[in-house]
């Protein structure tokens, strides 16, 4: 099963309201944001580089900790924990696939400290009227893809993502309304812990 395909995107409608936004954010005023983000929920809708869509609920924990619960009738899960990505598919009545997560774009805000600053991590950064588009690659290894963020403001809030992976695939994250803060227990985003009771 295709790393792009069932982690790096979602969205439902991409014809999503999203609340205006006053200005341009500054690259300083996101990384503060990103920075500031310790753990958030929400649905989302991911749209597949092949044309398919996917919903289900997102669970953000930084840094380095994020969790895909698909809603049915797909029955996979994505976890990302320990600098890993791993994907369990139900139909391979196997363990995860695993990937290192520092060469998945989504490194990039999963960072413990993110600073989109810093030289040739930015390579676009824009403003359509409604919202900042910031997108970003890893300095070291720009082959490894890059992640295209969608932020309104006032205040700053994240409201999708567009990974393009190194394989050329896309995949398109569209975010609810996050809801922060509350207690995010560690076994959600635990690999080994999901892979002993993922299949039973």
């Amino acid at each position: 099963m295709k790393l792009s395909r069932l982690i790096l995107a979602t969205a439902t409608t991409i014809a999503l309201a999203l609340p205006a936004s006053a200005d341009k954010q500054s690259l300083n005023a996101i990384s503060k944001y990103l920075n500031g983000m310790k753990q958030a929920k929400t649905k989302f809708t991911q749209i597949n580089d092949d044309g398919t869509i996917d919903t289900g609920t997102i669970y953000i924990k930084r840094p380095g900790k994020m969790r895909f619960e698909y809603d049915p009738p797909n029955k996979a899960l994505v976890l990302v924990s320990a600098a890993t990505v791993a994907l369990f598919d139900p139909k391979t009545n196997q363990g995860p696939e695993t990937y290192p997560l520092n060469k998945t774009p989504l490194s990039i805000i999963l960072a413990k400290t993110v600073n989109l600053a810093q030289a040739n991590m930015v390579t676009g950064h824009s403003y359509d009227g409604t919202a900042t588009i910031v997108t970003a690659q890893d300095p070291k290894h720009p082959e490894y893809g890059n992640i295209q963020l969608k932020f309104t403001g006032n205040p700053v809030e994240l409201r999708q993502w567009i990974i393009n992976d190194d394989s050329g695939s896309s995949t398109t994250v569209v975010l609810g309304a996050l809801s922060k803060g509350g207690s995010m227990p560690h076994k959600l985003f635990d690999i080994d812990l999901n892979t002993n009771t993922f299949n039973r």
